[in-house]
């Protein structure tokens, strides 16, 4: 009998940010198929998700691919459900509002290589800071690219895996870098981003880098860029709107008071540190948005206007940790609020 190794990927309950786990079940004679996929349990009091006297938690499979890096072998992203079968209160990918898949995500995924011996980026000197930022932005070259071995060996494996990569890059800091990610529908963009970062932080294990997802880790006062996750989005109305007006009426319906707050909340911990206005971005407690403004809330990609004003938009406030499940949930409540001219 063929057996096939099945590592189960979950979101633990650990605040302000949740963290990967995973465990292997071996599977005699496994199609490959989802469906296929047998519910699993763990013991939620070991991660933050139940107390000891009522520990099991269920993992509900909900996206697989293959597994390059093993033999016979399938990555598995599930849910977390409580014993009863209903979503447990970690669980983001159940808040989310889109059985159409009418949203499609396009998520740009930043992050930090870190030397663990040294715990600081690949490429800062052992004292002191490296020239300031300006020469690492899609670099080459050894003075200026850290860690690409680490990076190209993950895309490798993203794409061998299936993932819908659309590219990378390095970013404005010495060891920081981004791949994108793209899927129609919430879920499954979400699904694959997870995943992507779970290939990455096993990958750095061989290396001994870490992957650090924080989104202002040399610190606030730092002359440094900090990680983001960019959310571009469109669902079939800002695909075919065809006016103006339209995406107004779509930006607008972010900047209340309470829309801010709502999806700051879920936009990744720490993000005052990020979002000062500063480097890129806008103020935390503002909102604002332009056509090609990187310094807005929401940008409106110039792409966007060229096509007759049928596109996407791109939200630059979800930091570098934030769960995409989260950050789309809050996106999608956001836009079907919206009140578009007939």
């Amino acid at each position: 009998m063929a057996k096939s190794k099945l590592e189960y990927i979950w979101l633990d309950g650990y605040k302000p940010t949740q963290s990967l786990r995973s465990k292997t079940k071996i599977e005699g004679d496994f199609s490959g198929n989802l469906e296929d996929c047998p519910m699993w349990s763990f013991d939620g009091s070991s991660t933050e998700q139940a107390a000891g006297g009522s520990s099991d938690c269920l993992l509900k499979p909900v996206f697989i691919c293959p597994d390059p890096q093993r033999k016979n072998a399938f990555l598995v992203m599930c849910e977390v459900l409580n014993a009863d079968g209903t979503p447990h209160a970690t669980n983001g990918r159940a808040t989310i509002e889109d059985d159409d898949n009418d949203f499609w995500f396009g998520f740009e995924q930043e992050y930090f290589l870190y030397d663990i011996a040294t715990n600081k980026p690949l490429g800062f000197p052992e004292e002191g800071e490296p020239a300031p930022q300006g020469p690492y932005y899609c670099s080459v070259g050894a003075n200026n690219a850290f860690g690409r071995n680490i990076i190209e060996e993950h895309l490798d494996v993203c794409l061998d895996a299936g993932l819908n990569v659309e590219g990378i890059n390095a970013e404005v800091a010495p060891g920081q870098w981004e791949f994108q990610i793209f899927a129609k529908g919430a879920r499954e963009a979400g699904d694959q981003i997870w995943v992507a970062r779970y290939l990455l932080e096993r990958i750095g294990e061989s290396y001994d880098v870490a992957i650090n997802w924080h989104c202002k880790p040399l610190g606030v006062d730092a002359d440094w860029n900090g990680s983001g996750m960019h959310a571009n989005f469109s669902n079939s109305v800002l695909r075919t709107a065809g006016n103006k007006e339209t995406y107004d009426a779509i930006c607008q319906s972010f900047a209340p008071a309470d829309r801010i707050k709502a999806h700051i909340d879920v936009y990744g911990a720490d993000n005052h540190l990020r979002l000062t206005g500063k480097h890129e971005t806008q103020s935390i407690d503002q909102f604002s948005y332009g056509v090609s403004d990187r310094g807005a809330s929401i940008r409106i990609p110039i792409a966007t206007v060229q096509r007759g004003w049928k596109g996407w938009l791109e939200d630059r406030r979800p930091n570098s940790a934030a769960d995409p499940y989260k950050v789309a949930a809050e996106i999608i409540k956001t836009v079907k609020s919206a009140e578009v001219p007939a």
